[in-house]
């Protein structure tokens, strides 16, 4: 078994990125991909402790996109975490999550239920806060009684304090993932709300920009999702990959590799995204080589 999909404290995750490699280990995976939102800042952590211990770690990374209606996040795996162009792009990226949370804060206040910035850095413990901080503050102070509701009333794009961040659009994403040397992969297409024809020419269109693959496993899925995002993959020549997106207490009813208890993502899945990893760092240093010459 295999989690390809995995959020530590580097960003709005509840264990380590140490801890969470250990874990994985603990219960018998034979790979982990740490996908942190918009960060690769846990991913030194994660490699240096997956060393000693017989699991592999397998940097990524978490993107959100623009997109009406919906939501869009592209995974990127294999990447090249100390890849300087990605690093740089990074700082933009957190740039505007950074400039959304006092309006959030702010937001909050004004309908009565008032969570200040410091105490949503507190809940962090690090220099990555997003919404799920502010929904733990929000249930320390009883305002609700789990993330969960937090989200439901409050944060989640038709809650009563939700306030939009500036996203970086699809192929921008891509490009990011693509330029160090990682495979763009479509997490959890139903959060796209695209069925039917209109998921196919969304696919279609990322695949244009440089799309890989497709999540066609991850927790919330139920058999019949798992055959048609399989379908969908294989008609559009993509890749299979799939994660429980684990976010440890944020979300306690997801567990590590197996979800909500019946996610199975089987390994046999790993190496043939590797190989496409291999195949675009070696176009990658190839082209390097040419604008040298």
């Amino acid at each position: 078994m295999i989690d390809l999909h995995t959020h530590s404290t580097a960003s709005d995750g509840s264990m380590s990125p140490k801890s969470l490699v250990a874990l994985a280990e603990k219960i018998g995976l034979r790979a982990m991909a740490l996908t942190d939102h918009d960060t690769v800042d846990g991913l030194g952590e994660a490699i240096a402790a997956a060393e000693s211990l017989e699991v592999e770690l397998v940097p990524g990374i978490e993107l959100s996109c623009a997109l009406p209606g919906g939501t869009l996040h592209i995974v990127g795996l294999f990447v090249d975490h100390l890849d300087p162009g990605l690093s740089l792009r990074l700082e933009r990226v957190m740039r505007m999550r950074n400039e959304r949370n006092p309006r959030l804060a702010k937001r909050l206040a004004e309908i009565g239920v008032p969570v200040t910035m410091e105490e949503a850095a507190a809940a962090s413990g690090t220099d990555v806060v997003g919404r799920p901080h502010f929904a733990q503050v929000m249930i320390e102070k009883g305002y609700v009684a789990d993330a969960g509701e937090a989200f439901t009333r409050y944060l989640g794009k038709d809650g009563l304090a939700h306030v939009e961040k500036e996203r970086l659009n699809p192929d921008e994403a891509i490009a990011l993932i693509a330029g160090a040397g990682g495979v763009p992969i479509l997490a959890h297409p139903d959060q796209t709300k695209r069925t039917g024809d209109d998921l196919d020419a969304l696919v279609w269109e990322l695949k244009e920009m440089g799309l890989m693959g497709i999540e066609t496993f991850c927790s919330p899925y139920h058999t019949q999702m798992v055959h048609d995002y399989s379908a969908l993959a294989k008609r559009h020549g993509l890749l299979r990959s799939g994660g429980t997106d684990f976010h440890g207490a944020p979300k306690p009813k997801i567990k590590l590799g197996r979800g909500f208890g019946s996610l199975y993502v089987h390994d046999d899945i790993l190496e043939p995204i590797r190989e496409a990893a291999r195949s675009a760092k070696d176009c990658r240093s190839g082209k390097r080589a040419e604008d040298q010459n």
